[in-house]
């Protein structure tokens, strides 16, 4: 039985407590992360040897894949069926869609590869909104400074600035792909205003939301845009197994993997985005994951191997409110909405213990220390602390059937009524704060090789602002999508292949790293998928 408060007990203190008082953090932030957030825990990151980051250090289990060999050989793609594009896209999340559609309606024709259904990504899981400085009380600057304040200063100020400023026109284009957004109460006689709602960190209301599914509604828009856009096309269920390369090193398409048949597929173009998302099935530090079955860090790997340079790789973000219990439902989102809409949390002894509406690496590391030091709730052995949304139901009567909808259906799926039961929750792993190097324009360091969205590092430092990811997408996606297009104008690959891996390989002999050890992962081991069986399946 993990240590805590029994959950009988720990219930009748929130009863008799409930709605709790205020109460300050009784400890300074730089010690709570340093004692409670599992980026800083001791013996959980290893030193990288090879490739352009050696010399830095990365989760272990991250480091493992980054210091792989290839699925491939030069042999497997011998004959196999050749497909050409002016722009690839690898990923078919919010970034994948609005880079091929910002490329396409720049002339390019488009060929959009995804790991799984086009839509299928972390995209879907953000709840809580997009941040934009569109308020008369809000500001482009305020906004930078509070994305900078978020990430700990670490963040690379020309992509922020980039960011924020894009922020108000990537709201109005998505408006005009067809999203819908919430709009302030009584508004609706006058055409209509933008509801705002004030994001954990943030110093103004500048959080646009549609409920409580906010990314689900922006991929449904952008999805059925790239759909019925000529000059794309779709391969669904092909992930990537290898990007290829020229006789100069530029990125020249990849290696994709047909899921239905087993083998290999050559995807050859101008200009290459990778839009993979992220890395929470990979499980750091033990944790569940929001994150879909996919985000197993691919991206990472494929463009570390070509020679594209990582940065914040050590930093990632654990969502405060992931639910604890029941276990089937474990590591699934509960949005920040909530907590942004006045639901408090509340430990085993019926007390507040930080304002929730802190940063989340903060808030996440307080109920991380709660747990710690024994003053959460237990619950068939599975332990957090209460979000309380009795209270907030009592505050403010239909809000969670009006607009926290995702955290009503989670709760009937768990067997509960939100407005009588708080639900357990515990920090879930949920953003890749790190990635691939970009500058303004989406380009990595490797030429003709562009990248957009969570597989991107730089935007977010040390830790990532709520609404801060749906934002990226857009404005990063967009301009990803119209630097490609541009690229693919200008210059073609040529003599395609396999040639950046002789390199790599001699690299890994020289530091005596297994060639037997393979990435990338594709799939969570607990999926019990092999590429290289399913390819010789296929065959």
């Amino acid at each position: 039985m993990s240590a805590g408060i029994a959950y009988d007990q720990a219930r009748t203190a929130w009863r008799r407590a409930a709605p709790a008082n205020a109460r300050a953090l009784d400890l300074p932030v730089t010690e709570l992360l340093t004692g409670f957030h599992p980026d800083r825990k001791r013996g959980t990151r290893s030193k990288l040897m090879i490739g352009p980051n050696a010399g830095q250090k990365a989760p272990i289990a991250l480091a493992r894949l980054l210091q792989s060999d290839s699925l491939l050989q030069d042999v497997d793609i011998a004959g196999a069926p050749t497909l050409e594009a002016d722009v690839l896209v690898i990923g078919g999340g919010g970034a994948g869609c609005i880079a091929a559609l910002t490329a396409a309606r720049a002339g390019a024709r488009v060929l959009v590869a995804t790991k799984l259904g086009l839509g299928d990504s972390n995209t879907v899981m953000a709840e809580g909104g997009i941040q934009a400085a569109v308020g008369a009380d809000d500001s482009l600057q305020r906004h930078f400074e509070d994305t900078l304040r978020a990430g700990h200063f670490s963040a690379d100020k020309e992509l922020v600035a980039a960011l924020v400023s894009g922020g108000p026109s990537a709201i109005r284009w998505l408006i005009r792909e067809g999203m819908s957004f919430d709009l302030a109460e009584g508004s609706q006689r006058m055409g209509g205003t933008l509801r705002r709602k004030t994001p954990g960190g943030a110093t103004a209301a500048r959080l646009l939301s549609f409920r409580d599914f906010t990314g689900l509604e922006l991929m449904r828009a952008v999805r059925e845009a790239t759909l019925l856009q000529s000059s794309i096309t779709i391969l669904e269920r092909h992930p990537a197994l290898e990007l290829l390369s020229d006789d100069r090193g530029r990125c020249a398409g990849a290696v994709l993997h047909d899921l239905a048949r087993g083998q290999a597929v050559v995807a050859r173009s101008a200009a290459t985005v990778l839009t993979t998302g992220g890395s929470g099935r990979l499980h750091l530090a033990g944790f569940p994951t929001s994150n879909h079955y996919g985000a197993t860090a691919d991206g990472l790997v494929l463009a570390y191997r070509l020679g594209a340079l990582l940065r914040d790789i050590d930093s990632f973000q654990y969502h405060p409110t992931g639910i604890a219990w029941p276990a089937p439902l474990e590591g699934q989102l509960i949005s920040e909405a909530a907590r942004s809409a006045g639901a408090f949390l509340v430990n085993g002894l019926g007390q507040r213990f930080v304002d929730e509406l802190q940063p989340r690496d903060i808030v996440a590391s307080a109920i991380l220390r709660e747990i710690a030091e024994g003053r959460a709730a237990v619950r068939d052995d599975k332990v957090g602390v209460f979000l309380d949304t009795p209270s907030l139901e009592r505050a403010r009567p239909g809000i969670l059937g009006r607009d926290l909808v995702t955290l009503r259906h989670l709760a009937g799926r768990a067997g509960f009524d939100p407005a009588e039961e708080p639900f357990l929750v515990r920090p879930t792993l949920h953003y890749q704060n790190g990635g691939v190097q970009i500058n303004v324009a989406g380009h990595t360091t490797v030429p003709g090789l562009l990248a957009a969205g969570e597989v991107t590092g730089g935007l977010h430092g040390n830790n990532r602002m709520m609404g801060n990811a749906l934002l990226e997408l857009v404005v990063f996606g967009r301009r990803a999508g119209a630097s490609a297009a541009a690229d693919a104008r200008r210059d073609r690959p040529r003599n395609i292949g396999l040639t950046h891996l002789a390199d790599w390989r001699r690299a890994m002999e020289g530091h005596r790293l297994p060639l037997d050890r393979k990435a990338p992962l594709l799939f969570p081991p607990y999926g019990n998928f092999d590429p290289v069986r399913d390819r010789r399946r296929g065959a």
